[in-house]
């Protein structure tokens, strides 16, 4: 924890021009109305006590409908049973309803909730509903951009149903609810100065993300350091590491790296 709060105080001393992404966690902010954008995660995790790795991949559609409101369509394939498969998918809205604009900085609020289904078998008490849990999950986000810094929050709770294909959630009825929470912070590094859209920014993230169970109280936190590229405005690279620091709340992989592409097309319809 002491190295989350000297990240954050290192980055929050110097102040220029930035944008607010994160890799980890979506910030208050949306796309630019009437945008479509594609986005192809690729994740592998190591298993808890093992030398193996879980590979899963989530292709993504996403869609601007305003400035507000923007939707997102979700594919979860993993490997877990040794091939690579379709297990499930979700549909994730995310509504901005407050905007406070300034010059060189902003905050923003947002709601959002996510509807996922999941035929794999259930078999981590810790609810994840991007890639494992059937379920619903319904939060509040808010991001204050300043400059060359952009800190954001998170908070939502999470529901879990019985997974598809006769999967039941086995850790009890009273365990199907958690609240999960983050905080992200993100600095601009590159470019110096701005001279023209097709240059490539780089941005350094970190994040910390967590769960506890309404139940039983245990809980899990994680934190992920991450570097990012936006290539001609339009195209996005991240590279990130996530590894848990707190492990009270069961979970089979932990710790692993995560490979994003997005690709964002600008007045689409």
């Amino acid at each position: 924890m002491k190295f989350l709060m000297t990240g954050i105080l290192f980055c929050l001393t110097t102040i220029v021009y930035s944008q607010e992404l994160f890799v980890y966690s979506e910030p208050a902010s949306n796309m630019a109305a009437k945008s479509v954008g594609i986005r192809l995660s690729n994740s592998l995790m190591k298993e808890n006590n093992s030398s193996t790795y879980n590979y899963h991949f989530i292709p993504e559609l996403m869609m601007a409908v305003s400035k507000n409101l923007m939707v997102h369509a979700e594919a979860f394939l993993s490997n877990r049973n040794n091939s690579l498969v379709a297990e499930g998918g979700a549909l994730y809205a995310k509504y901005r309803f407050y905007s406070q604009d300034e010059v060189h900085s902003h905050f923003r609020m947002a709601a959002y909730t996510r509807a996922s289904v999941n035929n794999s078998d259930v078999h981590q008490a810790a609810i994840d509903l991007n890639g494992h849990n059937s379920g619903v999950e319904t939060g509040l986000i808010a991001t204050k951009l300043i400059n060359k810094v952009a800190l954001s929050a998170g908070i939502a709770h999470l529901y879990a149903a019985d997974n598809g294909k006769g999967n039941k959630f086995v850790y009890g009825k009273s365990n199907r609810n958690a609240v999960g929470y983050n905080l992200s912070l993100g600095k601009l590094m590159l470019p110096k100065e701005y001279t023209s859209y097709n240059q490539t920014n780089m941005n350094l993230m970190f994040e910390m993300l967590g769960q506890t169970n309404l139940e039983t109280g245990k809980s899990f936190i994680d934190l992920a350091p991450s570097l990012q590229l936006i290539i001609k405005s339009r195209m996005r690279l991240d590279f990130g590491y996530r590894f848990a620091v707190k492990k009270d709340l069961d979970r089979t992989a932990s710790n692993g790296a995560l490979l994003r592409f997005e690709y964002n097309i600008f007045n689409a319809f």
